[in-house]
């Protein structure tokens, strides 16, 4: 059977594998941290009696429906100021490039979790409010900055591990929340809000750490030949793969960039600045694109998977978990278990299996979890009541739908969860790469506020047990749109995805990587034919500098 994993990997020499690939993936990947962080934070955050007391979340004098809207609007906060930092963060960094867009971010995330922190000092919701809309924002921009990044710098064999990093990264942030919120209701006295306010300050540990090995880090070279620096770029990714400049692979990726950019410039030679945005949306194979990257994301949240993960102790509650100390440590392994299973996807399956055969087994495993827990709350919707006695068999089914919470949690990390972010930076051509990434992170948020908001009021409005079938029936139908729609990039080359969205709109999802496998960029047709360039020749292009590539190509085969 055809292997793509290892079918890709024998043509990367071993030099590419090196230490400066791994610690720009280490860098990058670990700003999905700073949304794990604030994901497992603030629903934990919000079950600490000192933080309840202060902002009102106990208040008697409130109704249910009153109380619920405020802790949809606390948590949700941070998703309405991502959604502005996702819609800005194509301009920024195509602008100011990879790496000073990074540090902008992270400026920006530390001016507003301080502002958070400050709140305990003066008990101000409204300063809340304030603070974790302007964390949001620098907290938006990395799931946009960092993917693309990493896209861009990573061999193709192991594009998917490398941007699944920031997925895993994303869990590890949730993973450290969760134990930090359990350990702090343990050790630090519920009188004082400390309890709340030294697990929170994670987020300035980790936007520190990032700032300062960003310093550390190479530029995108796709990015600095997009931008007219040559030189630069075949330098930085010459350095990155530790192989010369002349090395025949080295030249075969600048030259598959370079081509696809002139392309790209070409076709929209003359226009505006709303050139990109004119170009995103002119073209059947861009309008596929947007197609892939929106329902993905729409798909995505509302399945129900991420709204486990915000108000994670809620829902360990609504299965039977009583008790504060209770509900938080079956949080912090719910964190522990997707963390293994972000791992176990990113090393063994999504470039191993494939993105879709990957994506699919992780849909259908949520969506078996999904329908036990909505059938069981549908059946069973006093189990949340302890005045209320429960049989044997009522027990052992609450048992069961805990292990569902679990289990939701391990297809989520298989499936949606690395994908929304893998696709949209695969999918793009580089002149349209960063826009079309803000689009699709900037929906991925506008649909996580309102899912983070509408949670808390749908279990009044709906049941819990109606939610949950309501998200069980938003998986049914990804299920089938991934296998109509979602086309294979596993393998393939960024340069070469232009082919197969050329197909037409009813091929490309199912089998669209059939029919283009071994066409497309140099390198990838070079690697299929079994041949090695052994020479590419240079010519000066604009003011003189060597662009290997740009012009003039020719390539011997030995």
């Amino acid at each position: 059977m055809w292997n793509p994993w290892r079918e890709n990997l024998k043509d990367t020499p071993k030099e590419s594998l090196n230490w400066r690939l791994w610690y720009g993936v280490f860098v990058f990947g670990l700003m999905g941290a700073a949304r794990g962080i604030d994901e497992g934070l603030i629903g934990t955050t919000a079950e600490l009696e000192p933080f309840k007391k202060k902002f009102g979340l106990s208040d008697s004098s409130k109704s249910p429906h009153e109380k619920a809207e405020l802790l949809s609007n606390i948590t949700s906060m941070v998703q309405m100021g991502s959604i502005l930092g996702a819609l800005i963060a194509f301009f920024i960094t195509d602008r100011i490039g990879r790496l000073w867009a990074t540090r902008q971010l992270c400026v920006l995330w530390v001016a507003g979790i301080t502002i958070f922190l400050t709140s305990a000092k003066t008990g101000s919701v409204g300063q809340i409010y304030a603070g974790r809309f302007i964390a949001g924002i620098g907290i938006g921009q990395t799931t946009v900055v960092a993917p693309t990044y990493l896209a861009e710098t990573a061999p193709r064999a192991i594009r998917g591990l490398c941007v699944c990093a920031f997925a895993g990264a994303v869990y590890i942030g949730i993973m450290l929340a969760y134990f930090a919120s359990w350990g702090s209701s343990i050790h630090i006295s519920s009188h004082t809000d400390a309890q709340w306010l030294v697990p929170n300050s994670m987020h300035l540990m980790f936007a520190g750490i990032i700032f300062t090995l960003s310093f550390f880090s190479r530029e995108s070279p796709r990015w600095l030949i997009k931008v007219g620096r040559h030189e630069e770029a075949l330098e930085n990714l010459s350095r990155l793969r530790q192989l010369p400049g002349d090395h025949p692979y080295v030249t075969s990726e600048i030259i598959d960039i370079n081509d696809q950019l002139n392309r790209e410039r070409e076709a929209t030679m003359g226009t505006s600045w709303l050139g990109p945005i004119r170009e995103l949306f002119s073209s059947k194979a861009n309008l596929y694109r947007i197609m892939l990257s929106l329902m993905s994301q729409l798909l995505a949240q509302w399945s129900g998977a991420n709204s486990i993960t915000i108000y994670a102790p809620q829902y360990f509650a609504m299965m039977g978990t009583s008790g504060q100390n209770e509900k938080l440590f079956a949080t912090a392994i719910f964190g522990v278990v997707k963390f293994i299973s972000s791992m176990f996807c990113a090393f063994f399956l999504i470039d191993y299996i494939g993105r879709k055969r990957s994506l699919s087994a992780g849909i259908s495993l949520q969506l078996f979890a999904m329908l036990y827990m909505a059938i069981f709350l549908l059946v069973d919707n006093g189990v949340s009541d302890k005045s209320k006695p429960q049989t044997s068999s009522q027990k052992h089914a609450a048992m069961g739908a805990i292990v569902m919470i679990y289990f939701s949690g391990f297809g989520w990390a298989l499936g949606w969860n690395s994908i929304q972010y893998l696709i949209n930076s695969e999918i793009y051509p580089l002149r349209l790469r960063a826009l079309g990434g803000s689009i699709a992170m900037t929906f991925h948020f506008v649909n996580q506020y309102g899912n983070s908001k509408a949670v808390p009021l749908m279990f009044l409005a709906m049941t819990t047990g109606g939610t949950m079938l309501f998200f069980s029936c938003v998986t049914a139908i990804g299920l089938a749109w991934v296998w109509f729609f979602l086309p294979e990039t596993t393998g393939k080359s960024l340069e070469a995805m232009d082919e197969m969205f050329s197909l037409p709109w009813y091929l490309i999802g199912r089998k669209g990587a059939e029919l283009t496998r071994g066409s497309g960029g140099l390198s990838e047709v070079l690697d299929h034919a079994g041949e090695k360039a052994a020479t590419v020749e240079m010519e000066n292009v604009g003011g003189g500098a060597a662009v290997p590539g740009a012009q003039g190509q020719r390539v011997e085969k030995v």
